[in-house]
Order: structure tokens, then C-alpha cells, then sequence
């Protein structure tokens, strides 16, 4: 929220949105109008204000149903609503206190007290803005890998599940890959726990730079990576899977001031299939026959017939 926050007057009266614009402004708030509950919403979804001085008693909407549709808008419904009222029942005032509103002014108000009850609702705002950058901080960290800043498992379980069921439901492509870093454990002995936190890092960095816009790459666990290609057949994973394998052979990374040379062995799924669990398997066998078959190699399933993947047996575990 800038410095000069919105307020947003909706009042059927020209003279009311006048003087309280005066007012509004003169405290060095940027101030615009509707004149009816209708033209309210529309500037709304056109452009958020800060707060919203909304009057009880207008023709079309009424404040009680503008008020609806506001709260009833995720984009909306934390804009703090104050009302404008002469009505001095306190049931008008309790029924809007109750459809969500933040405050209520009486008319004819005081200039100071108008400020006051708009700067109480601006900071109301500005809490709620904090606190769900906050609360939108704290999930992009329960869903990133602190090492490689690559979404973890949690969230590619997630993400997986969600694209599955979709191209199941309008019968799109899905292809999954699932990718090792070949004797992995020999970096660790050989060089170091460290040296090994970098491999990690610089081979999802490759993996990073060898996808393309869409396409959802996570950290399984360990010095597995999984990547979700929405809307791919098999051939088009394949070749992203070989530009990974490509790079990841070619590079040159240096850790603990060392030169480590690795490569990737993987399995590419092709789906959908009967579940993301089914897939996520069908994937792993692959990844263990690649193992089997000299690493440094993607293997792949054929395309589906109907809903069937065909899936090799089970092999030792190579890795």
C-alpha cells in the first residue's frame, strides 16, 4: 500500500462525496467516487481502493448488498468497509457490523472523526496485507528446498496430484520424469559432504536451465529430482530429459576445490495413468532399469494404450 492510500466514497449524494473528498484529501488521501452501489463494484474490480466509505441508502444496490458482493470477491473481501449512515437505529448498525463491515460513520459527521475512523480502516488494512505476505512468505518456505531452492517433495506430491487429475479430466498428455545422480554416494565419500551440497545445487541448477516455461521441478529426496511436464508426450520429455542428461555430462563443477564430473540416470512415466501414485512408480522402475543398464541413460515407458503404461519389472536397487 502506497503512502497516498485509495478511499473510495460511494454515495448517491453529490454533495456528501464533495465535502467528503475535501476533507479525505486535505489528510492526503487520494480520493475517487461512485455514485451508486452498481459503479462501486466496477471500480473495485477495476482497481482495489484501500477503503471503502460505502452510504446504507442508495437506489439499485443498497450498502447491505454492495457489501455482499464484496465479501462474497476473494479479491475484495478484505478491503475494510466503512458505512455512511443517517439511520440512528442500532440494528442497521449491528447489520452491517455483522455482513462484515469494518466501521459505521453517522451523518452529519465531524471532519476529525471522519480521518480518525479512515485511518483506523487503512491501518486495519495494512496489518491484513502484512500478514498474508507473511503467511504467503511462510508457504513458499514449507515448499522449497533449502539447498537447492528447488520446490520439495511436499509440494511436487501436490502439484503432481493436481496435473494428474487434469489431464485425466480432459484427456490431456502428462509425462513425469524421475532423475539420479549416478554413485552419488562416491561424491560424498570421496570428497565431502559439502563438495556433494554443491553437486546438488549446481545439477538443479541444470536442471533449472534444460526446462522449459510450464514445466515443475522439485527435489524428491536425497539426490533424486522429479519434474512434472504438464501436457507433454513421451517424446517431447524425452528430449527435454536427454538436453538434462546432455548438460549434466558436459558440466564442470568445481566443489571444495575440486573438480567432480557426474551424470544422471532416469525414468520418464507417461500418463496419465490410473492414479499419480501408479506413475510416480512407473517411474521409479524406469529410474532403477536405467541404474541397471549402465546409468547415464533415460529410459521410458511406450504411450499409453487406453489408460495402461507399460511398466518393466521391479530390479534390485543400483543406485
Amino acid at each position: 500500500m502506497t503512502d497516498a492510500a485509495t478511499v473510495l466514497i460511494t454515495d448517491d449524494s453529490l454533495v456528501v462525496r464533495a465535502v467528503v473528498r475535501a476533507h479525505l484529501e486535505t489528510a492526503g488521501h487520494r480520493v475517487v467516487e461512485a455514485e451508486d452501489g452498481e459503479d462501486a463494484i466496477a471500480q473495485c474490480h477495476e482497481s482495489p481502493p484501500d477503503v471503502i466509505l460505502l452510504d446504507i441508502e442508495m437506489p439499485g444496490l443498497d450498502g447491505y448488498e454492495v457489501l455482499a458482493e464484496l465479501k462474497s470477491d476473494v479479491e475484495l473481501r478484505d478491503v475494510p468497509v466503512v458505512f455512511l449512515t443517517d439511520r440512528t437505529s442500532m440494528d442497521d448498525v449491528l447489520a452491517g457490523l455483522r455482513g462484515g463491515a469494518h466501521d459505521y460513520l453517522k451523518k452529519p459527521f465531524e471532519p476529525a472523526e471522519l480521518v480518525a475512523r479512515v485511518t483506523a480502516a487503512l491501518n486495519v488494512k495494512k496489518l491484513q496485507d502484512q500478514l498474508r505476505e507473511r503467511n504467503a512468505d511462510l508457504d513458499r518456505l514449507s515448499r522449497t528446498d533449502v539447498l537447492t531452492g528447488l520446490r520439495n517433495r511436499r509440494h511436487l506430491e501436490e502439484e503432481l496430484v493436481r496435473h494428474h487429475d487434469e489431464a485425466r479430466r480432459h484427456h490431456d498428455q502428462l509425462c513425469l520424469l524421475l532423475l539420479d545422480i549416478d554413485h552419488f554416494k562416491r561424491v560424498n565419500d570421496t570428497y565431502g559432504h559439502p563438495a556433494g551440497d554443491v553437486v546438488l545445487a549446481e545439477f538443479a541448477q541444470l536442471l533449472r536451465d534444460g526446462l522449459r516455461v510450464g514445466d515443475i521441478p522439485g527435489r524428491w529426496g536425497g539426490e533424486e529430482f522429479l519434474v512434472v511436464l504438464p501436457r507433454t508426450g513421451r517424446d517431447g520429455a524425452m528430449q527435454v530429459a536427454e538436453r538434462i542428461r546432455l548438460s549434466t555430462a558436459g558440466a564442470s563443477i568445481t566443489a571444495e576445490g575440486q573438480h567432480v564430473a557426474i551424470t544422471v540416470s532416469g525414468g520418464c512415466a507417461v500418463g496419465p495413468v490410473s492414479s499419480a501414485d501408479d506413475l510416480v512408480r512407473a517411474a521409479d522402475t524406469l529410474l532403477y532399469a536405467a541404474k541397471a543398464g549402465g546409468r547415464n541413460r533415460i529410459l521410458a515407458t511406450a504411450p499409453p494404450a487406453g489408460s495402461q503404461t507399460t511398466v518393466l519389472p521391479l530390479l534390485p536397487d543400483v543406485r
